[in-house]
């Protein structure tokens, strides 16, 4: 049978689509497969590594009918990659093995049974589904996902909080040494939500979401979500994800966000980011540490390391507040400013040289980053 027979670029959009998750190396060898599913003329591509399913469907050609198989992701993505975009390729199935044909080349690969691909077993029943606009949470994400923890034995902390209530959508993500909270106001009332989406669901979402802006009277792609006690489901265009919910108690970050600093300076957030970048460089490897000296009308950024190298650069500065000596990890600084790469200015709020500090966005109170200083 003739699985599919379609141009090269739109076979491999539809794998890297699902891909995302596909481990190369797995003890369950079945999982390192994508999932083809061949219905009437509809093909389903499904990965999963036991925790996330990611599925899409395509017509791409081929012979109608019903087939099922699992092969190789990675391999048949790399062999599609050495292929010219409008090539045409076609997969056959032949006994336990499918044949990728393309121009004069051929490749034969092994095959798993389609009954050995273990799927995401979905929960019985799922709340209200609400939708938003793609643009809007990939925005979300893209603000706050920076400040996930990685590994962190806290679990909870290795994703992001999701709170939807009324017509707010909430994230905020945390390792314990910052923290970013980012809002939208929403066009419809949603149930209240609240449930943390792991790192890795994060991050697939950041990838496949699209932040394309729409011409004037045009429907924006939207995303609908679902949520069960440990599931949540999210479909989008052709595709559908299924993930499993982070279990735990997500810190209280309304007690974490600090209120009415006495000092507060808005200035230019290149400059200030250029400024951190430079003194980076001669930052120890292992801490990190930059020393910001605000004085009225100047902020000094000084950093030093092990082999008594130092930098110093200064900032003019509209601030007539007290003089703060504060120091902080300077990766935590440039994490935030790199990733409001739309703003202008940002406004830095303290209270003396040993409270955290509260970076927000001069016209945006939807943004809140909150960072811990340290001691050098």
């Amino acid at each position: 049978m003739i699985v599919l027979k379609t141009t090269q670029d739109r076979l491999l959009a539809a794998l890297q689509s699902v891909a995302g998750i596909v481990e190369r190396r797995h003890t369950l060898p079945v999982l390192a497969n994508v999932l083809l599913r061949k219905s009437g003329d509809t093909l389903q591509l499904t990965t999963s590594d036991l925790e996330i399913q990611i599925r899409t469907a395509a017509e791409l050609g081929g012979d109608s009918g019903h087939f099922a198989t699992t092969v190789g992701a990675r391999k048949l993505i790399d062999i599609l990659r050495t292929m010219p975009a409008d090539q045409t390729v076609s997969l056959e199935s032949s006994q336990s093995k499918l044949i990728l044909k393309g121009g004069k080349s051929k490749f034969t690969l092994q095959t798993l049974p389609a009954e050995d691909f273990p799927l995401v077993q979905e929960a019985p029943s799922f709340g209200a589904s609400f939708q938003v606009p793609q643009k809007t949470l990939k925005t979300l994400l893209d603000q706050v996902a920076f400040a996930m923890a990685v590994h962190d034995i806290r679990y909870y902390l290795n994703g992001i909080l999701f709170v939807a209530e009324g017509k707010q959508l909430s994230l905020v993500a945390t390792d314990g040494h910052r923290l970013a909270y980012a809002s939208a106001t929403l066009e419809v009332d949603v149930p209240k939500q609240e449930v943390i989406l792991p790192r890795k669901t994060v991050i697939e979402l950041q990838r496949l979401l699209s932040d394309a802006s729409v011409p004037e009277g045009q429907q924006a792609p939207m995303i609908e979500m679902q949520f069960a006690a440990n599931q949540a489901k999210f479909s989008f265009g052709a595709m559908e994800f299924v993930t499993k919910l982070v279990e735990g108690k997500f810190p209280d970050y309304n007690r974490v966000i600090p209120r009415n600093h006495r000092n507060s300076v808005t200035l230019g957030r290149a400059p200030l980011l250029a400024s951190l970048q430079r003194t980076a460089i001669l930052t120890s490897e292992k801490f990190k540490g930059v020393r910001l000296n605000f004085e009225p009308g100047s902020l000094q950024i000084a950093s030093n390391n092990s082999e008594q190298e130092e930098a110093v650069d200064e900032i003019d500065i509209d601030y007539d507040g007290e003089p703060i000596e504060i120091g902080f990890n300077v990766t935590y600084l440039i994490d935030a400013l790199a990733n409001m790469n739309q703003q202008e200015m940002v406004r830095v709020e303290l209270q003396d040289g040993n409270s955290s500090a509260l970076i927000t966005l001069p016209d945006n109170a939807h943004f809140k980053y909150v960072v811990m200083p340290m001691r050098i």
